[in-house]
């Protein structure tokens, strides 16, 4: 064979290697990450019952200090949680010792501090389970049932950046109000049921939270460890709330090309944490995330975590499409994420959220209207990735990002 054929030969033979390598290891270490994505899921569906009980594996520790040890820049909780159900049935029926207004926000709320020191937010029931909030998206009060909901939502979708949320019953006039400070006893008030109005930027007299006789239904959310201050941005995709003024990404179709030349936004995973936000918020009906927390001085690298998700679940006739908007604008998304949401199609969603519900004190949690809502809202966003990948193509839009998270 001539020198330049031998040439041409092992050219050839080299660019087949380059291929080979390049292509084939790819798909290989893909289809790894699409196994891991499949076996997380199964172990997910087979820990979605959480059973309020009081036994703790770890008998030296209390349930705050292994909900505490959990928390890490990338997750407010583990994957394997045996714990869950302790932490979560100590949330529920540990001891008030004082109950104080809940100050910061826009809603009705109080801060209890429960026996061993722990910090919860407590949300009352404003509304029964069937009640349709009409108006704005972001109409109507809280929604005590939403926060458990979008935790286990969060559960659901392999997240882990909500904190913890359960429901609980309190009787007003013997748990909350001997332990009450003044500003909160200051708001009680007894219209035929004990009620209250607290101290918040929407709170009114003439507005307050009624018990039924003196026991209230309401929420407790699990106050994160103090060792980890958080940091308020403004959201990118925020709403303006003027009536007749529209915030730029509404108008500009190249708004994302803008929000990518932006701290945090421009490295790291902040970007596709909004994105996969705009998503959980799409499911659960929520347009008012106007802000949001991270952990302080994280330069980015921390999770956008999932705080205060009580606007949610109001009208399930609604579906807000311009919550979407970080995904159809950007176009982007997390494989994981992305897998997860095919994994939960023909009614797994709707099935896995009511098995995860079901062992809540207030359960059932959501009326079946918003539960055959969470499906319909689910063929949505993977409509709207397809019409991404069809535009740009699956390399461009689906994006391989797993964070390593360790709990030490």
């Amino acid at each position: 064979m001539k020198l330049k054929q031998r040439v041409v030969l092992l050219a050839i033979l080299l660019v087949i290697f380059i291929f080979t390598k390049v292509f084939l290891i790819d798909n290989l270490d893909t289809s790894a990450a699409n196994r891991e994505d499949q076996r997380a899921f199964q172990r997910m569906l087979a820990g979605l019952r959480v059973a309020l009980d009081p036994r703790l594996e770890h008998t030296l520790q209390s349930p705050w200090e292994i909900a505490a040890q959990w928390v890490v820049p990338r997750e407010v909780y583990p994957e394997d949680t045996p714990e869950l159900g302790a932490v979560m049935h100590a949330m529920t029926t540990k001891k008030i010792i004082k109950a104080d207004v809940g100050y910061k926000g826009t809603q009705l709320k109080a801060l209890l501090i429960l026996e061993g020191g722990q910090k919860v937010v407590f949300k009352p029931k404003r509304y029964a389970r069937d009640y349709i909030v009409e108006g704005e998206p972001y109409a109507g009060y809280d929604r005590h049932n939403a926060e458990v909901a979008a935790f286990h939502l969060d559960r659901i979708l392999g997240f882990r950046r909500a904190p913890l949320v359960v429901g609980r019953f309190v009787n007003l006039r013997t748990e909350i109000k001997p332990v009450a400070t003044e500003q909160l006893l200051g708001t009680f008030m007894t219209v035929n049921n004990t009620c209250f109005y607290g101290k918040c930027y929407y709170c009114r007299e003439t507005e307050p939270a009624c018990a039924d006789g003196d026991i209230m239904e309401g929420s407790v959310t699990l106050w994160l460890p103090d060792v980890w201050p958080l940091q308020k941005h403004r959201h990118p995709w925020g709403r303006t709330y003027r009536e007749g003024k529209l915030a730029r990404w509404e108008y500009d179709e190249s708004y994302c090309d803008a929000v990518k030349k932006t701290s945090p936004y421009d490295s790291g995973p902040r970007l596709l944490d909004i994105i996969d936000t705009a998503i959980f918020d799409y499911l659960i009906g929520n347009a008012d995330r106007h802000h949001y927390e991270s952990f302080q001085d994280d330069e980015g690298a921390s999770m956008l975590i999932l705080l205060d998700n009580a606007k949610s679940f109001g009208n399930p006739a609604l579906d807000e499409r311009s919550i979407l908007a970080p995904l159809y604008q950007c176009c982007i998304i997390r494989v994981s994420t992305w897998n997860r949401l095919n994994y939960l199609k023909n009614g797994v969603l709707k099935s896995a959220l009511k098995t995860a519900m079901s062992h809540d004190p207030i359960s059932p949690v959501l009326s079946t209207p918003h539960l055959d809502a969470l499906e319909q809202r689910l063929l949505s966003i993977l409509a709207t990735v397809k019409q991404c990948t069809d535009q740009f193509g699956p390399d461009v839009v689906l994006v391989e990002d797993r964070m390593t998270l360790s709990h030490l």
